[in-house]
């Protein structure tokens, strides 16, 4: 009675915790052998194929090409005959036929020989060929020539199932240390071996003595490098979860994808100083909620936004095309106690001063309590940074992947400055802008940051766009 064991997607890079399913190699219903590789994933590292440790017919597979999949999850579900060595020698048995002729069995799995390109004779025929059978072999065996090397001797527990391993490379590694895997103990979930279980195993080997499978065993190393260590360094450990683990993966996804550049103005704002106080100044009817810096600068970034929507747009890397976007939905960073977070403003190009302060004003106040909901948070298409609020001047912001543009703004203090052809004291802030260099060039950039400067510098510049 054929039994149905469940594959799932093992660890392939030594702590990744998802990989995109790119190609499936397997379809349901085809017979696979030990170790065949049966879909090719994409990792945060490489690019790799995942090998089955079981032999048997696919029944199952879960995910589609372009999915990604956290690992330990299910990947393909194989039915195996009731006898463990029965599908093995149904495979080596159809040696005329062309896709199954090699019986190639990848080190961790089937036998502990080293690998070969043609087909080999296993550990177990070889025991077999001493003692007396019911049926003739195929083919007789009468030395362990066929092996391109010497062959070690088969395992006494007559290769009792699959081996609990299943990174590629782990079973790397102890290929290239003639390692037998059926002979280690491994420590992780379920007996699983590990990397630090074949490292114990071969710094024993090394030694002379038997392998501890789940304490490393510490050898001195030649004088000319230093010991390998594994102890954790001492210090403070803060786990990387929650707000602080999504931000970290999120910056370091884009510093790796994102090619980008900075350029930066220092810009004279008294004028949009003075526009604000009189906004804010105003009585009777005319009066409305106080307006911030913030929210000005929001609404000179929209108008930027619709001379070069150039920076309003994003990167499909699997189309390669550069998408502009028609929305702006405008970001903003906003620090809370939890962490950096970037609540976003809807429509924003829509909105006037008034109404992208009033949204400001509401997404802050529920980021410093909590209650921002995930949908508020995401859909970003462009990034105001307001870094000002910390007493800096400058920076290079990441920008928040997978947007194209961060506009930064320093804090505005009075400086010496030459208005009018003479020497004043001035309110005088730095803006930067770090852009994608995918979907713009320098003049595209430089373009908008001077508009920008512009409009700081003469908020009139304004009413052409109201």
């Amino acid at each position: 009675m054929p039994k149905v064991l469940e594959f799932k997607l093992p660890d392939l890079g030594e702590g990744l915790t998802e990989a995109e399913i790119v190609r499936w190699l397997v379809e349901v219903g085809d017979v696979v052998a030990i170790d065949q590789p049966v879909v090719e994933v994409e990792t945060a590292k490489a690019m790799v194929e995942v090998p089955c440790p079981y032999g048997g017919v696919v029944t199952a597979r879960f995910g589609e090409e372009g999915t990604e999949l956290p690992v330990g999850s299910p990947l393909l579900t194989v039915a195996v005959g009731s006898a463990e060595g029965d599908l093995p020698e149904d495979l080596s048995d159809k040696g005329t036929d062309g896709a199954e002729s090699s019986g190639n069995v990848l080190v961790g799995y089937g036998t502990g020989a080293p690998a070969a390109r043609r087909r080999r004779v296993r550990p177990e025929a070889i025991s077999a060929a001493a003692a007396p059978v019911a049926e003739p072999a195929p083919v007789p065996v009468t030395a362990p020539a066929p092996a391109p090397g010497p062959v070690p001797a088969p395992v006494s527990d007559e290769a009792s199932g699959p081996v609990a391993v299943v990174s590629p490379l782990v079973r790397r590694l102890a290929r290239q240390h003639d390692l037998d895997l059926r002979q280690l103990t491994g420590s992780g979930f379920d007996g699983l071996i590990l990397r630090a279980d074949v490292e114990s195993a071969i710094r024993a080997a090394a030694n002379g003595t038997a392998a501890a499978p789940s304490v490393p065993v510490p050898v001195s190393p030649p004088a000319s490098r230093p010991a390998p260590t594994s102890a954790p360094v001492a210090g403070e450990r803060i786990p990387l979860r929650g707000v602080r683990g999504a931000v970290a993966d999120k910056l370091a996804r884009s510093r790796r994808e994102i090619p980008d550049a900075t350029c930066w103005v220092d810009a004279d704002a008294t004028e949009l100083m003075a526009a604000r106080a009189a906004m804010n100044g105003a009585g009777g009817p005319t009066a409305g909620p106080k307006v911030s810096v913030l929210a000005l600068l929001a609404r000179i970034c929209t108008a930027a936004l619709a001379r070069f929507p150039e920076l309003n747009s994003m990167v499909d890397l699997e189309a390669r095309e550069i998408v502009r976007l028609p929305a702006v939905h405008l970001g903003f960073a906003a620090q809370t106690e939890r962490g950096l977070v970037v609540p976003v403003v809807r429509d924003a190009q829509s909105r006037n001063a008034e109404s992208i302060g009033a949204e400001i004003g509401r997404l802050t106040e529920a980021a410093r309590t909590g209650t921002l909901t995930p949908a508020e948070l995401t859909g970003g298409t462009f990034t105001l940074n307001n870094y000002g609020v910390f007493g800096v001047d400058g920076s290079t912001p990441i920008i928040n992947h997978p947007e194209a543009a961060m506009l930064g703004v320093g804090r505005i203090v009075p400086k010496p400055w030459v208005h009018r052809d003479e020497l004043a004291v001035r309110q005088v802030v730095q803006l930067s802008l770090t852009f994608d260099h995918r979907v713009c060039d320098g003049g595209t950039a430089g373009g908008f940051l001077r508009y920008v400067a512009d409009c700081v510098e003469q908020p009139a510049l304004l009413l052409r766009t109201l």
